[in-house]
Protein backbone atom coordinates (compact mmCIF):
# COMPACT_ATOMS: atom_id res chain seq x y z
CA UNK A 1 0.00 0.00 0.00
CA UNK A 2 1.16 4.00 -0.75
CA UNK A 3 0.01 6.90 0.68
CA UNK A 4 -0.93 8.24 -2.25
CA UNK A 5 -4.09 5.73 -2.30
CA UNK A 6 -5.98 7.86 -0.17
CA UNK A 7 -5.20 10.72 -2.22
CA UNK A 8 -6.80 8.74 -5.53
CA UNK A 9 -9.72 7.13 -3.62
CA UNK A 10 -10.71 10.96 -2.44
CA UNK A 11 -10.70 12.08 -6.07
CA UNK A 12 -12.63 9.10 -7.15
CA UNK A 13 -15.37 9.04 -4.40
CA UNK A 14 -15.94 12.73 -3.78
CA UNK A 15 -13.58 14.67 -6.41
CA UNK A 16 -15.99 17.92 -5.73
CA UNK A 17 -15.72 18.27 -2.35
CA UNK A 18 -13.81 20.43 -0.29
CA UNK A 19 -9.90 19.29 0.14
CA UNK A 20 -8.19 22.10 1.81
CA UNK A 21 -8.68 25.33 3.13
CA UNK A 22 -6.01 28.24 3.92
CA UNK A 23 -7.48 31.63 4.29
CA UNK A 24 -9.62 32.88 1.44
CA UNK A 25 -8.25 29.73 -0.54
CA UNK A 26 -10.89 26.69 -0.85
CA UNK A 27 -9.64 23.51 -3.34
CA UNK A 28 -11.48 20.17 -4.01
CA UNK A 29 -10.15 16.95 -3.89
CA UNK A 30 -10.04 17.10 -8.35
CA UNK A 31 -8.57 20.54 -8.26
CA UNK A 32 -5.94 19.41 -5.07
CA UNK A 33 -5.26 16.39 -7.42
CA UNK A 34 -4.17 18.29 -10.38
CA UNK A 35 -1.84 20.64 -8.74
CA UNK A 36 -0.21 17.89 -6.96
CA UNK A 37 0.41 15.64 -10.53
CA UNK A 38 1.96 19.10 -11.49
CA UNK A 39 4.33 19.70 -8.96
CA UNK A 40 5.01 15.98 -8.82
CA UNK A 41 6.13 16.65 -12.55
CA UNK A 42 8.34 19.97 -11.72
CA UNK A 43 10.45 18.01 -9.24
CA UNK A 44 11.11 15.69 -11.74
CA UNK A 45 11.81 18.16 -13.79
CA UNK A 46 14.08 19.66 -11.31
CA UNK A 47 15.92 15.94 -11.80
CA UNK A 48 14.00 14.67 -8.10
CA UNK A 49 14.58 10.75 -8.41
CA UNK A 50 13.35 7.68 -6.39
CA UNK A 51 14.07 7.96 -2.95
CA UNK A 52 15.65 11.14 -3.04
CA UNK A 53 14.98 14.00 -0.10
CA UNK A 54 12.93 16.69 -0.02
CA UNK A 55 12.34 19.29 2.45
CA UNK A 56 9.99 21.75 3.28
CA UNK A 57 10.27 24.79 5.79
CA UNK A 58 7.35 26.57 6.41
CA UNK A 59 4.16 27.45 8.84
CA UNK A 60 1.60 25.41 8.42
CA UNK A 61 -0.96 25.84 5.28
CA UNK A 62 -2.58 23.41 2.28
CA UNK A 63 1.50 23.69 0.82
CA UNK A 64 1.73 20.86 3.42
CA UNK A 65 -0.51 18.91 2.00
CA UNK A 66 0.39 19.54 -1.82
CA UNK A 67 4.15 19.18 -0.87
CA UNK A 68 3.78 15.58 1.08
CA UNK A 69 1.59 14.26 -1.96
CA UNK A 70 3.58 15.70 -4.61
CA UNK A 71 7.02 14.35 -3.23
CA UNK A 72 5.16 10.84 -2.36
CA UNK A 73 3.63 10.56 -5.86
CA UNK A 74 7.35 11.20 -7.63
CA UNK A 75 8.55 8.56 -5.20
CA UNK A 76 10.12 10.76 -3.05
CA UNK A 77 11.04 11.18 0.46
CA UNK A 78 9.37 14.29 2.24
CA UNK A 79 11.88 15.74 5.61
CA UNK A 80 9.67 18.03 7.02
CA UNK A 81 12.09 20.67 8.72
CA UNK A 82 10.98 21.79 12.35
CA UNK A 83 10.38 25.40 12.14
CA UNK A 84 11.26 26.41 15.25
CA UNK A 85 15.24 25.25 15.06
CA UNK A 86 18.02 27.48 15.10
CA UNK A 87 18.96 28.09 11.17
CA UNK A 88 22.55 26.02 12.48
CA UNK A 89 20.10 22.43 14.00
CA UNK A 90 18.07 23.13 10.56
CA UNK A 91 20.91 22.91 8.24
CA UNK A 92 22.30 19.82 10.07
CA UNK A 93 19.35 17.67 9.58
CA UNK A 94 19.38 18.74 5.52
CA UNK A 95 23.21 18.12 5.46
CA UNK A 96 23.27 14.69 6.92
CA UNK A 97 20.27 13.43 5.06
CA UNK A 98 21.71 14.87 1.71
CA UNK A 99 18.67 16.75 1.06
CA UNK A 100 18.96 19.37 -1.88
CA UNK A 101 15.57 20.69 -2.59
CA UNK A 102 13.99 22.84 -0.43
CA UNK A 103 10.63 24.44 0.06
CA UNK A 104 9.93 27.82 1.74
CA UNK A 105 7.55 29.94 2.18
CA UNK A 106 7.26 33.92 2.94
CA UNK A 107 8.47 33.71 7.06
CA UNK A 108 11.48 31.87 6.50
CA UNK A 109 12.94 33.24 2.58
CA UNK A 110 15.25 35.47 4.69
CA UNK A 111 17.04 32.28 6.83
CA UNK A 112 17.97 30.87 3.18
CA UNK A 113 21.26 32.68 2.69
CA UNK A 114 22.43 32.33 5.81
CA UNK A 115 21.43 28.39 5.59
CA UNK A 116 23.44 28.16 2.09
CA UNK A 117 26.15 29.95 4.24
CA UNK A 118 26.56 26.93 6.59
CA UNK A 119 26.31 24.07 3.82
CA UNK A 120 26.25 24.57 -0.05
CA UNK A 121 24.61 21.69 -0.69
CA UNK A 122 20.99 23.31 -0.62
CA UNK A 123 21.32 23.00 -4.90
CA UNK A 124 17.34 24.04 -4.94
CA UNK A 125 14.92 26.77 -3.67
CA UNK A 126 11.27 26.94 -4.22
CA UNK A 127 9.76 29.72 -2.98
CA UNK A 128 5.78 28.98 -1.84
CA UNK A 129 5.23 31.88 -0.12
CA UNK A 130 2.34 34.47 -1.46
CA UNK A 131 4.62 37.49 -2.25
CA UNK A 132 6.95 37.12 -5.60
CA UNK A 133 10.14 34.57 -5.29
CA UNK A 134 13.19 35.96 -4.09
CA UNK A 135 16.31 36.35 -6.03
CA UNK A 136 17.90 32.77 -6.70
CA UNK A 137 14.73 30.55 -5.89
CA UNK A 138 12.00 29.07 -7.94
CA UNK A 139 8.53 30.11 -7.48
CA UNK A 140 6.12 27.24 -6.36
CA UNK A 141 3.16 28.42 -8.39
CA UNK A 142 4.73 29.02 -11.50
CA UNK A 143 6.39 25.33 -11.26
CA UNK A 144 3.14 24.30 -11.09
CA UNK A 145 1.30 25.55 -13.20
CA UNK A 146 4.34 25.33 -16.02
CA UNK A 147 4.50 21.68 -15.77
CA UNK A 148 2.24 19.06 -16.83
CA UNK A 149 0.76 15.96 -14.49
CA UNK A 150 3.11 12.90 -14.19
CA UNK A 151 1.44 9.27 -13.47
CA UNK A 152 1.62 8.69 -10.01
CA UNK A 153 5.32 6.10 -9.24
CA UNK A 154 2.74 4.18 -6.27
CA UNK A 155 5.41 3.41 -4.85
CA UNK A 156 4.81 2.24 -0.80
CA UNK A 157 5.31 -0.72 1.31
CA UNK A 158 8.64 -0.72 3.18
CA UNK A 159 10.01 2.17 0.95
CA UNK A 160 11.12 5.02 2.56
CA UNK A 161 8.44 7.64 2.73
CA UNK A 162 9.73 10.32 5.21
CA UNK A 163 12.96 11.29 7.63
CA UNK A 164 11.49 13.06 10.29
CA UNK A 165 13.89 14.63 12.66
CA UNK A 166 13.84 14.43 16.45
CA UNK A 167 15.93 15.31 19.74
CA UNK A 168 19.23 13.38 20.15
CA UNK A 169 20.51 11.99 23.19
CA UNK A 170 23.81 12.44 22.24
CA UNK A 171 23.28 16.52 21.36
CA UNK A 172 22.34 15.78 17.69
CA UNK A 173 18.80 15.72 16.09
CA UNK A 174 18.02 11.68 15.06
CA UNK A 175 16.17 11.55 11.64
CA UNK A 176 13.70 8.94 11.89
CA UNK A 177 13.05 6.52 9.43
CA UNK A 178 9.45 5.92 8.60
CA UNK A 179 7.96 3.57 5.78
CA UNK A 180 5.29 4.69 3.73
CA UNK A 181 3.36 1.39 5.55
CA UNK A 182 4.63 2.58 8.67
CA UNK A 183 2.49 5.56 8.10
CA UNK A 184 -0.16 3.72 6.80
CA UNK A 185 -0.39 1.35 9.87
CA UNK A 186 -0.32 3.93 12.48
CA UNK A 187 -3.02 6.14 10.84
CA UNK A 188 -5.24 2.89 9.82
CA UNK A 189 -4.99 2.08 13.91
CA UNK A 190 -5.64 5.45 15.11
CA UNK A 191 -8.85 5.49 12.73
CA UNK A 192 -10.27 2.35 14.76
CA UNK A 193 -8.93 3.12 18.49
CA UNK A 194 -8.25 7.36 18.70
CA UNK A 195 -11.27 7.94 16.78
CA UNK A 196 -10.19 11.27 16.82
CA UNK A 197 -11.79 12.61 13.32
CA UNK A 198 -15.56 12.85 12.23
CA UNK A 199 -16.65 10.58 9.09
CA UNK A 200 -16.50 13.20 5.80
CA UNK A 201 -15.81 16.41 8.52
CA UNK A 202 -12.97 19.10 8.96
CA UNK A 203 -10.33 18.83 10.83
CA UNK A 204 -8.69 21.56 11.87
CA UNK A 205 -4.42 21.85 12.18
CA UNK A 206 -3.08 24.42 14.52
CA UNK A 207 -0.19 22.35 15.68
CA UNK A 208 2.96 22.73 13.98
CA UNK A 209 2.58 19.89 9.88
CA UNK A 210 6.25 19.07 10.74
CA UNK A 211 5.42 16.98 13.93
CA UNK A 212 3.94 13.53 13.39
CA UNK A 213 1.05 14.26 15.76
CA UNK A 214 -0.18 16.35 12.76
CA UNK A 215 0.82 14.31 10.26
CA UNK A 216 -1.06 11.55 11.69
CA UNK A 217 -4.15 13.42 12.19
CA UNK A 218 -3.83 14.68 8.77
CA UNK A 219 -3.35 10.86 7.32
CA UNK A 220 -6.28 9.84 9.47
CA UNK A 221 -8.78 12.76 7.93
CA UNK A 222 -8.14 11.53 4.67
CA UNK A 223 -8.71 7.98 5.07
CA UNK A 224 -11.96 8.97 6.61
CA UNK A 225 -13.04 10.97 3.50
CA UNK A 226 -12.87 14.38 5.17
CA UNK A 227 -11.36 17.92 4.54
CA UNK A 228 -8.17 19.59 5.75
CA UNK A 229 -8.43 22.82 7.18
CA UNK A 230 -5.23 24.77 7.95
CA UNK A 231 -4.40 27.89 10.59
CA UNK A 232 -0.42 28.94 10.14
CA UNK A 233 0.09 28.23 13.79
CA UNK A 234 -1.57 28.17 17.03
CA UNK A 235 -2.83 31.94 18.18
CA UNK A 236 -5.86 31.60 21.37
CA UNK A 237 -7.84 34.09 19.37
CA UNK A 238 -7.28 32.72 16.04
CA UNK A 239 -8.16 29.18 16.88
CA UNK A 240 -11.64 30.47 18.78
CA UNK A 241 -12.61 32.73 15.23
CA UNK A 242 -11.43 30.07 13.12
CA UNK A 243 -13.76 27.31 14.90
CA UNK A 244 -16.61 30.29 14.54
CA UNK A 245 -16.14 30.93 10.86
CA UNK A 246 -15.18 27.98 9.18
CA UNK A 247 -16.65 25.39 11.41
CA UNK A 248 -14.51 22.34 11.72
CA UNK A 249 -15.36 19.27 13.10
CA UNK A 250 -12.49 18.03 14.73
CA UNK A 251 -8.95 19.35 16.04
CA UNK A 252 -5.69 18.24 17.75
CA UNK A 253 -3.88 20.57 20.34
CA UNK A 254 -1.03 19.88 22.53
CA UNK A 255 -1.54 20.62 26.28
CA UNK A 256 0.00 24.08 26.54
CA UNK A 257 -1.98 24.99 23.76
CA UNK A 258 -5.61 23.87 25.33
CA UNK A 259 -3.92 25.74 28.39
CA UNK A 260 -3.70 28.84 26.98
CA UNK A 261 -7.40 28.08 24.87
CA UNK A 262 -9.35 27.52 28.16
CA UNK A 263 -7.36 30.87 29.83
CA UNK A 264 -8.69 33.30 27.11
CA UNK A 265 -10.65 35.73 28.50
CA UNK A 266 -13.56 35.67 25.44
CA UNK A 267 -13.53 31.73 24.99
CA UNK A 268 -16.64 31.75 26.74
CA UNK A 269 -18.28 34.29 23.66
CA UNK A 270 -17.58 32.12 21.05
CA UNK A 271 -19.52 29.42 19.43
CA UNK A 272 -17.77 26.46 19.57
CA UNK A 273 -20.25 23.81 19.02
CA UNK A 274 -19.09 22.44 15.83
CA UNK A 275 -15.97 20.75 17.54
CA UNK A 276 -17.41 17.00 17.58
CA UNK A 277 -14.21 15.21 18.49
CA UNK A 278 -11.01 16.43 20.48
CA UNK A 279 -7.56 14.98 20.30
CA UNK A 280 -4.54 16.22 22.84
CA UNK A 281 -1.19 14.47 23.27
CA UNK A 282 2.38 14.98 22.94
CA UNK A 283 2.53 15.22 26.63
CA UNK A 284 0.95 14.41 29.92
CA UNK A 285 -2.12 16.77 30.94
CA UNK A 286 -3.21 17.44 34.21
CA UNK A 287 -6.55 15.95 35.31
CA UNK A 288 -7.89 19.72 36.08
CA UNK A 289 -7.14 21.21 32.84
CA UNK A 290 -8.64 18.20 30.75
CA UNK A 291 -11.82 18.62 33.24
CA UNK A 292 -11.13 23.02 32.18
CA UNK A 293 -11.18 21.55 28.46
CA UNK A 294 -14.12 19.37 28.80
CA UNK A 295 -16.05 22.13 29.91
CA UNK A 296 -15.29 24.69 27.52
CA UNK A 297 -16.36 21.88 24.48
CA UNK A 298 -18.83 20.29 26.49
CA UNK A 299 -20.33 18.75 23.19
CA UNK A 300 -16.89 17.15 21.86
CA UNK A 301 -16.07 14.08 22.45
CA UNK A 302 -11.96 13.67 23.75
CA UNK A 303 -9.36 11.31 22.79
CA UNK A 304 -5.42 11.35 24.29
CA UNK A 305 -3.19 9.79 22.20
CA UNK A 306 0.59 8.82 23.56
CA UNK A 307 2.74 7.84 21.13
CA UNK A 308 6.45 8.83 19.71
CA UNK A 309 7.66 9.75 16.07
CA UNK A 310 9.48 6.07 15.97
CA UNK A 311 6.12 4.71 16.16
CA UNK A 312 4.66 6.96 13.40
CA UNK A 313 3.14 8.32 16.40
CA UNK A 314 0.66 5.45 17.61
CA UNK A 315 0.88 3.33 20.66
CA UNK A 316 -2.09 4.09 22.92
CA UNK A 317 -4.59 6.25 23.22
CA UNK A 318 -7.39 7.13 25.90
CA UNK A 319 -11.01 6.71 24.15
CA UNK A 320 -13.74 9.02 24.13
CA UNK A 321 -15.95 6.63 26.35
CA UNK A 322 -12.62 6.37 29.02
CA UNK A 323 -12.97 9.86 29.16
CA UNK A 324 -16.44 9.67 31.45
CA UNK A 325 -14.36 7.73 34.78
CA UNK A 326 -12.84 10.33 36.38
CA UNK A 327 -10.40 7.27 37.77
CA UNK A 328 -8.88 7.32 34.09
CA UNK A 329 -8.73 10.90 33.34
CA UNK A 330 -4.50 10.45 34.63
CA UNK A 331 -4.14 7.35 32.08
CA UNK A 332 -1.88 7.63 29.19
CA UNK A 333 -4.40 4.84 27.93
CA UNK A 334 -4.80 1.51 26.29
CA UNK A 335 -2.50 -0.07 23.27
CA UNK A 336 -3.93 0.92 19.64
CA UNK A 337 -5.32 -1.54 17.66
CA UNK A 338 -2.33 -3.21 15.98
CA UNK A 339 0.45 -2.10 18.54
CA UNK A 340 1.27 -4.20 21.27
CA UNK A 341 2.58 -3.18 24.49
CA UNK A 342 4.08 -3.77 27.53
CA UNK A 343 6.05 -2.71 30.78
CA UNK A 344 10.11 -4.27 31.63
CA UNK A 345 12.08 -4.34 33.87
CA UNK A 346 15.81 -3.25 32.36
CA UNK A 347 16.67 -6.89 31.35
CA UNK A 348 13.83 -6.28 28.92
CA UNK A 349 11.37 -9.04 31.20
CA UNK A 350 7.68 -8.20 31.28
CA UNK A 351 7.25 -6.89 34.76
CA UNK A 352 3.47 -7.60 36.98
CA UNK A 353 0.81 -5.30 36.54
CA UNK A 354 1.29 -2.55 38.65
CA UNK A 355 4.95 -2.22 38.88
CA UNK A 356 6.67 0.69 37.53
CA UNK A 357 8.96 -0.35 34.50
CA UNK A 358 9.78 0.75 30.98
CA UNK A 359 7.20 0.76 28.36
CA UNK A 360 7.69 -0.98 25.15
CA UNK A 361 6.16 -1.33 21.90
CA UNK A 362 5.74 -2.87 18.11
CA UNK A 363 3.79 -3.11 15.45
CA UNK A 364 4.23 -2.34 11.77
CA UNK A 365 4.27 0.94 12.80
CA UNK A 366 7.75 0.73 14.47
CA UNK A 367 10.40 2.70 12.48
CA UNK A 368 12.40 1.82 10.22
CA UNK A 369 15.56 3.11 11.89
CA UNK A 370 17.18 6.53 12.67
CA UNK A 371 18.97 7.66 9.23
CA UNK A 372 22.83 6.83 9.37
CA UNK A 373 22.93 5.67 13.40
CA UNK A 374 22.87 2.23 13.15
CA UNK A 375 23.97 1.82 17.06
CA UNK A 376 21.18 3.53 17.93
CA UNK A 377 19.27 1.97 16.19
CA UNK A 378 20.22 -1.46 17.74
CA UNK A 379 19.69 -0.19 21.24
CA UNK A 380 16.14 1.81 20.61
CA UNK A 381 14.93 -1.54 18.65
CA UNK A 382 16.21 -4.66 21.08
CA UNK A 383 14.41 -7.16 21.37
CA UNK A 384 12.01 -6.43 18.18
CA UNK A 385 10.52 -3.77 20.89
CA UNK A 386 10.64 -0.03 20.27
CA UNK A 387 12.36 1.31 23.89
CA UNK A 388 10.05 3.89 24.39
CA UNK A 389 12.20 5.74 27.09
CA UNK A 390 9.27 6.48 29.35
CA UNK A 391 8.66 4.72 33.01
CA UNK A 392 5.38 3.68 33.92
CA UNK A 393 3.03 1.44 34.86
CA UNK A 394 0.06 -1.09 33.68
CA UNK A 395 -3.30 -1.68 35.17
CA UNK A 396 -4.97 -4.71 35.58
CA UNK A 397 -7.31 -3.59 32.85
CA UNK A 398 -4.42 -2.68 30.26
CA UNK A 399 -4.57 1.33 30.62
CA UNK A 400 -1.15 2.76 31.32
CA UNK A 401 0.10 5.33 33.49
CA UNK A 402 3.41 7.34 32.70
CA UNK A 403 5.55 8.78 36.00
CA UNK A 404 8.34 9.29 35.07
CA UNK A 405 11.30 9.15 32.00
CA UNK A 406 14.13 6.88 31.48
CA UNK A 407 15.94 8.51 28.90
CA UNK A 408 17.31 12.33 29.67
CA UNK A 409 14.01 14.18 27.93
CA UNK A 410 12.04 17.02 29.09
CA UNK A 411 9.26 18.00 27.03
CA UNK A 412 7.90 21.27 27.39
CA UNK A 413 4.59 22.92 25.02
CA UNK A 414 4.86 18.89 23.38
CA UNK A 415 8.58 19.95 22.19
CA UNK A 416 10.50 16.97 23.20
CA UNK A 417 13.74 18.13 24.35
CA UNK A 418 17.07 16.00 24.84
CA UNK A 419 19.28 17.34 28.12
CA UNK A 420 22.74 16.86 26.09
CA UNK A 421 21.35 19.12 23.40
CA UNK A 422 20.90 21.88 25.91
CA UNK A 423 24.35 20.89 27.67
CA UNK A 424 26.33 20.82 24.43
CA UNK A 425 25.03 24.47 24.25
CA UNK A 426 25.66 25.27 27.72
CA UNK A 427 29.70 24.20 27.29
CA UNK A 428 30.33 26.35 25.04
CA UNK A 429 29.81 29.38 27.09
CA UNK A 430 33.26 30.93 28.62
CA UNK A 431 31.78 31.46 32.08
CA UNK A 432 30.86 27.71 32.58
CA UNK A 433 32.87 24.64 33.72
CA UNK A 434 29.92 22.38 34.67
CA UNK A 435 26.59 22.12 33.81
CA UNK A 436 23.70 20.04 33.80
CA UNK A 437 19.75 20.50 32.48
CA UNK A 438 16.49 19.32 34.07
CA UNK A 439 13.09 19.66 33.13
CA UNK A 440 10.97 20.77 36.37
CA UNK A 441 7.28 21.52 36.76
CA UNK A 442 5.95 24.79 34.80
CA UNK A 443 2.25 26.10 35.11
CA UNK A 444 1.96 27.12 31.40
CA UNK A 445 4.21 24.53 29.49
CA UNK A 446 4.65 21.39 31.32
CA UNK A 447 7.87 21.47 31.99
CA UNK A 448 10.47 24.04 31.84
CA UNK A 449 14.26 23.58 30.71
CA UNK A 450 16.33 24.33 33.48
CA UNK A 451 20.21 24.62 33.81
CA UNK A 452 21.94 24.33 36.69
CA UNK A 453 25.55 25.42 36.32
CA UNK A 454 29.31 25.81 38.32
CA UNK A 455 30.67 28.59 36.51
CA UNK A 456 34.67 28.95 36.37
CA UNK A 457 36.65 30.59 39.27
CA UNK A 458 36.36 34.00 38.61
CA UNK A 459 33.63 34.08 36.63
CA UNK A 460 30.09 35.91 36.71
CA UNK A 461 27.31 34.88 34.35
CA UNK A 462 23.40 35.49 34.41
CA UNK A 463 20.60 33.39 33.75
CA UNK A 464 19.78 35.69 30.92
CA UNK A 465 22.97 35.99 29.58
CA UNK A 466 23.31 31.92 29.71
CA UNK A 467 19.94 31.75 28.01
CA UNK A 468 20.64 34.40 25.24
CA UNK A 469 23.84 32.42 24.49
CA UNK A 470 22.48 28.94 23.91
CA UNK A 471 19.71 30.51 21.21
CA UNK A 472 22.43 31.11 19.09
CA UNK A 473 23.72 27.52 18.69
CA UNK A 474 20.26 25.88 19.50
CA UNK A 475 16.31 26.72 19.25
CA UNK A 476 14.52 29.02 22.01
CA UNK A 477 12.51 26.54 22.89
CA UNK A 478 15.12 24.44 24.02
CA UNK A 479 16.92 27.01 25.42
CA UNK A 480 17.04 27.19 29.19
CA UNK A 481 14.26 29.26 30.74
CA UNK A 482 15.91 29.34 34.06
CA UNK A 483 19.03 28.78 36.08
CA UNK A 484 20.46 27.61 38.80
CA UNK A 485 24.14 28.87 39.94
CA UNK A 486 25.67 26.03 42.62
CA UNK A 487 29.06 25.57 44.09
CA UNK A 488 29.11 22.03 42.94
CA UNK A 489 26.97 19.17 41.42
CA UNK A 490 26.01 16.13 43.23
CA UNK A 491 28.14 13.65 42.12
CA UNK A 492 27.43 9.80 42.21
CA UNK A 493 31.15 7.41 43.21
CA UNK A 494 31.69 6.72 39.45
CA UNK A 495 31.55 10.95 39.33
CA UNK A 496 28.33 11.14 37.45
CA UNK A 497 26.07 14.01 38.18
CA UNK A 498 23.22 12.33 39.93
CA UNK A 499 20.23 14.62 38.13
CA UNK A 500 17.32 12.75 40.33
CA UNK A 501 19.13 14.73 42.94
CA UNK A 502 19.09 17.91 41.14
CA UNK A 503 14.92 16.89 40.06
CA UNK A 504 13.75 16.39 43.66
CA UNK A 505 13.55 19.53 44.99
CA UNK A 506 11.17 20.61 42.54
CA UNK A 507 9.10 17.11 42.35
CA UNK A 508 9.40 15.86 45.16
CA UNK A 509 5.06 17.12 45.86
CA UNK A 510 4.00 15.97 42.42
CA UNK A 511 2.33 12.33 41.83
CA UNK A 512 4.83 11.96 39.39
CA UNK A 513 8.21 13.38 37.54
CA UNK A 514 6.72 13.88 33.74
CA UNK A 515 4.15 17.10 33.39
Amino acid sequence: MHLTQSLHRAVQQNPDRIATIFGDRVRTWRESADRIARLAGALRALGVAEGDRIALLAHNSDVFHEYMYAVWWTGGVVNPVNTRWSAREMVYSLQESDTRVLLVDDAFAPLVPEMRGLWDGIATVVHCGDGPAPEGMLSYEELIADHEPVEDARLGGDRLAGIFYTGGTTGFPKGVMLSHANILASSNSLVVSVQGSVRGGRTMYVAPMFHLAALGSWCTQTLVGGSHLFLPGFEPGAVLRGIVEQQPTSTLLVPAMIQMLVDHPSADEYDLSSIKRFSYGASPISETLLKRAMAVFPQAEFAQGYGMTEMAPGVASLAPEDHQHPRLLRAAGRAIAGVDVRVVDPEDNEVPRGTVGEIVARGDNAMLGYWNKPEETATALRGGWMHTGDAGYMDEDGYLYLVDRIKDMIVSGGENVYSAEVENALATYPAVATCAVIGVPDPDWGERVHAVVVLKLGHTATAEEIRAHCKTLIAGYKSPRSCDFVDAMPLSPAGKILKRDLRKPYWENTERSVN
